[in-house]
């Protein structure tokens, strides 16, 4: 597993870790004036709906346009940590050597699973989005892949799911995975009016596939590692208990 890369998602320029193992891709960046050597508009992309699809159209341009054994996906401001208790977040992420021995014994690497308290997957994305966009899914997979549907209706009601659409997969798994997730999230494309959507949920088809990658790796029967996640950033936990509020009485 000599061949691993992992991008990081930025659209804005943005500090990297110094290891090689990352490298910057700018995603929206045929909407966008140019700051990275690499940019999901380059090569197959579908750099121009970043608005809507979010890291998506990184996830995408890492499919068409990417020859490795590994890849992952990463946020300019969130990454995979192997430590906890250093003295930066910057001394906890995921190394290189850390990763090769990981991917030893596992085929995907995913973040830590998100628990809800008193919600479903369906319940907690009807309050934080809307519900009508995650039927519309469902029904998109009851078209193209129905041997799926069974455990989509399994996962929406878990309580707990892998969120952030961030992972590490050695490639012809990637691969799988993109070749399942994209013709269904561009489908629902196809029947969604999000004109009237604020701009936050504008993001839908990003949010979708968060909730559509267990249903993936579920049904796969795949085997993976989880990892902790750090923001590098300070979270704004007020203003986000704020959002999180209105979002459910919408």
């Amino acid at each position: 597993m000599s061949d691993i890369r992992i991008y990081i998602a930025m659209h804005i320029p943005s500090h990297a870790p110094q290891d090689d193992l990352y490298i910057p891709l700018q995603v929206g960046a045929a909407n966008h004036d140019r700051f990275c050597p690499i940019t999901d508009a380059d090569g197959d992309s579908i750099s121009q709906k970043n608005s809507s699809f979010c890291e998506l159209t990184g996830l995408y341009w890492i499919w068409k346009n990417v020859k490795a054994d590994a890849v992952g996906l990463v946020h300019y401001r969130r990454y995979f940590i192997q430590s906890r208790g250093l003295k930066s977040p910057w001394e906890c992420i995921l190394t290189r050597a850390t990763a090769e021995a990981m991917l030893r014994t596992t085929d995907v690497i995913l973040p830590k699973e998100q628990r809800y308290v008193v919600e479903t997957n369906l319940s907690q994305y009807a309050h934080a989005h809307n519900k009508k966009d995650l039927l519309q899914a469902r029904a998109c997979i009851r078209e193209l892949c129905p041997e799926y549907l069974r455990t989509f209706d399994l996962v929406m009601h878990k309580t707990h799911g892998h969120r952030l659409n961030m992972m590490i997969m050695k490639k012809p798994l990637f691969d799988e995975y993109c070749a399942w997730l994209f013709p269904i999230i561009f489908r629902l494309e196809g029947r969604l009016d999000t004109s009237k959507y604020s701009s936050y949920n504008q993001r839908v088809y990003g949010f979708i596939a968060e909730r559509l990658l267990d249903v993936w790796v579920e049904y796969n029967c795949i085997s993976y590692t989880e990892l902790p996640v750090v923001n590098i950033e300070p979270v704004r936990w007020v203003r986000k208990a704020q959002n999180m509020i209105k979002q459910k009485y919408e």
